[in-house]
């Protein structure tokens, strides 16, 4: 870890810091809108989305809650400049994995998933839990985080 918190942080941190915690917040009121829906709610979400809702099991929801909101304290943690939010990035993306296990056996065995779904569900949320690892690895080594 470098000790340069005077260096200057460019100004697409801050963009992709920002982002990032929308995209995270935005996942955590999802998941308690879920856990919380009636179902009547429920029944004007497409198929697909109810199979994955309905049928979550609680180790895919609490890992679902623990992608979320660990990624949202990281993005926090990020957006203080501290180098610990990489540790909640990797707690992070251990969570989207356990909630994608469940996700792909509904795709596989329940319902099929068209590739708007596939990529929306399975694909993006793995795609940026892992681009925050390597961009707060990369703001630690550009001496931005402490």
């Amino acid at each position: 870890m470098n000790d340069n918190s005077n260096n200057k942080v460019h100004w697409s941190f801050w963009a992709i810091s920002v982002f990032m915690l929308i995209w995270n917040v935005m996942g955590s009121a999802n998941f308690f809108w879920q856990i919380n829906a009636t179902a009547e709610a429920l029944a004007a979400f497409p198929e697909t989305h109810r199979a994955i809702i309905e049928g979550r099991p609680i180790w895919a929801t609490a890992g679902f809650g623990i992608g979320v909101i660990i990624g949202s304290l990281g993005c926090l943690l990020l957006l203080f400049r501290k180098s610990t939010a990489l540790y909640f990035f990797i707690a992070s993306l251990l969570g989207i994995i356990v909630t994608m296990i469940h996700t792909i056996n509904v795709s596989i065995t329940t319902i099929k998933f068209n590739p708007f779904e596939i990529i929306m569900m399975i694909v993006l949320p793995l795609v940026v839990a892992t681009f925050l690892i390597w961009y707060t690895k990369k703001a630690e080594k550009k001496g931005w985080l402490v």
